[in-house]
């Protein structure tokens, strides 16, 4: 069996997280591509490896079996577009960036289209098989609620005339719907859009950001009540030792999703 082909849009943390997981992986293995513009940055810390790919065109000539975003709401937009024309499944992790109703309508057209297919990962959060078990439900109402130390909201806690270094009671930053909050913290509420496009949409989902000193890592908490019953879900992840805003299970809930793409068996 050949080596599984997988392109990376981006190579930030988490991507390269996923790279040396998946360079080290056995048999078949996988040959590995990262997607990146001319003069980015991030070329530096592309292992010698991967190939890098400067645009779609080498997307496509890199023939790869699987697409995966790891690079924030900017490159949803500039990159996975042309890679679902190309007819490609794209694995996204930036799942906020969809909280626009024309991009996501745009997109899934364009999947339709070309024949490409978009993979959306539960990233941070756990629970959304329930979520989309009970999605239909008549008296389903579900809320979600962020909780993260002062070091993930520095500049938010700054902006509003608090200290982070001295905060000592916990402040709410946002109460409001999954769309608002997608669109107001584009690097901070993937997992509200992915509980929402799990769920009854982004109207419908409801949202607070707390900002807590005593919060232990980046917490999760999810409330659904229906007629078929209800789940209270309490998750309480490491931030990402490189970037406090983002939680360190993300590179491995993207690894989980590629083993779960590429197995002859699927949980679904």
């Amino acid at each position: 069996m050949s080596a599984r082909r997988v392109a990376l849009i981006g190579f930030g943390a988490i991507a390269g997280d996923i790279a040396t997981a998946l360079l080290a992986a056995r048999e078949p293995g996988y040959a590995l591509g990262a997607l990146l513009r001319p003069g980015s940055a991030s070329r530096a810390r592309v292992p010698e490896a991967v190939a890098v790919l400067s645009g779609l065109d080498e997307v496509a000539a890199f023939a790869p079996d699987l697409v995966i975003e790891a690079a924030g709401h900017e490159a949803v937009r500039d990159s996975v577009p042309g890679c679902l024309g190309l007819g490609l499944p794209v694995l996204i992790s930036s799942i906020g960036a969809l909280h626009d109703e024309a991009f996501f309508a745009e997109l899934v057209g364009t999947a339709r289209k070309g024949g490409g297919r978009l993979l959306l990962a539960s990233g941070a959060l756990g629970g959304l098989d329930y979520v989309r078990a009970v999605r239909h439900a008549k008296q389903l109402a579900l809320r979600y609620e962020s909780r993260k130390p002062p070091a993930a909201w520095s500049a938010e806690l700054a902006r509003l005339g608090h200290d982070p270094e001295t905060l000592a009671q916990p402040v709410t930053l946002f109460s409001g719907t999954a769309r608002e909050a997608a669109a107001l913290y584009p690097q901070n509420l993937n997992v509200a859009a992915a509980l929402a496009l799990a769920g009854p949409g982004f109207e419908a989902t409801g949202v607070d950001v707390v900002c807590d000193p005593a919060a232990a890592g980046n917490m999760h908490i999810v409330t659904a009540t229906s007629e078929f019953g209800t789940m209270t879900l309490e998750i309480a992840n490491r931030p990402s030792p490189t970037n406090p805003k983002s939680s360190w299970i993300v590179a491995q809930a993207l690894l989980a999703a590629i083993d779960q793409y590429f197995s002859p068996v699927v949980m679904l």
